[in-house]
């Protein structure tokens, strides 16, 4: 059985945060929410490791977190670069920004060749969520076109300091038929939850909706047929100097297209994070938590 490869999205500056997310400390012993992903991915199974990060921050990043696994598991990275489009294709003049989460998947695609869950480096989703994904991606060989959503509940999802962006799935006999990012969702008086839909419309949501907190499994397919999309989302033109290509985007476009499917797997574990900076306290005491409740050795090893 092939082990899968976890690729984590670590290029994110934090500009609502303040700072990189991915190297602040959370955990008693100045463990990050990354060191917590790694340790579970690691005794799920996933056997490979890539991270995506921006250059600049390469020695930091590799001196607190690379290093820190190379014993257990095989390491690899690659760089998210604005220049990184296909042939025929230049940098917006007033381009300043990375092209999004796709685009960020899309700079690996010359180091992963196995099935790979991706997540976000900032997140934490905990370790039932990497058991489910790497049952299922090491289950798939090299099938096409077969990937999976881990998805969270909403009501586990929110911040107490500002309104959050999820995208809310849409799923019919287990499988994912089209998920919509809904802005600024928070809860209101009453225990009532709202967001803000594409088209501006209010949006009531209840708190047992699944959404994407950007936990996906892809089969090394994704990796080809998400260039082509790329390829088009530049052909399309746009303001190409602000807009970006989100992996949910690519998902429906493949989904309308009837080119895979994507299972949709509820994760019965915790997900939790830091968007403010007013969140890191309570993510704090979530780990402590954890750690008093034996579910995380301390020191993290």
């Amino acid at each position: 059985m092939q082990k899968p490869t976890l690729l984590v999205l670590a290029a994110g500056m934090g500009s609502r945060y303040g700072g990189l997310k991915q190297l602040d400390p959370m955990g008693p012993n100045g463990e990050t929410i990354l060191d917590y992903s790694l340790h579970d991915a690691i005794r799920s199974g996933f056997g490979k490791v890539v991270f995506v990060i921006r250059e600049e921050f390469a020695d930091a990043f590799r001196e607190r977190i690379g290093v820190q696994i190379e014993d257990r598991v095989e390491v690899a990275y690659a760089f998210q670069r604005l220049d990184d489009l296909p042939p025929g294709f230049r940098v917006p003049e007033k381009r300043s920004k990375p092209w999004g989460t796709a685009h960020a998947v899309y700079a690996a695609r010359h180091v992963v060749s196995e099935p790979c869950a991706v997540i976000n480096a900032d997140d934490f989703y905990g370790r039932d969520a990497y058991q489910k994904a790497a049952s299922f991606l090491s289950s798939k060989g090299e099938a096409s076109g077969s990937y999976c959503l881990v998805g969270y509940y909403l009501e586990n999802t929110l911040s107490d300091h500002g309104g959050v962006n999820r995208g809310v799935a849409t799923h019919r006999d287990g499988y994912l038929e089209h998920v919509e990012e809904v802005v600024d969702i928070r809860p209101r008086e009453g225990g009532q939850i709202t967001g803000t839909a594409p088209d501006g419309a209010s949006l009531a949501l209840g708190g047992t909706t699944l959404v994407s907190m950007n936990f996906w499994g892809f089969t090394p397919d994704f990796f080809r047929k998400l260039e082509a999309i790329f390829h088009e989302f530049l052909e399309d033109g746009g303001d190409l100097a602000t807009r970006e290509c989100y992996i949910p985007s690519v998902i429906d476009t493949l989904l309308k297209a009837n080119l895979a499917e994507c299972k949709v797997i509820a994760s019965e574990g915790s997900w939790f994070g830091v968007t403010y900076p007013e969140d890191k306290p309570a993510v704090m005491q979530k780990v402590t938590s954890l750690v008093a409740a034996g579910d995380y050795p301390t020191p993290l090893s």
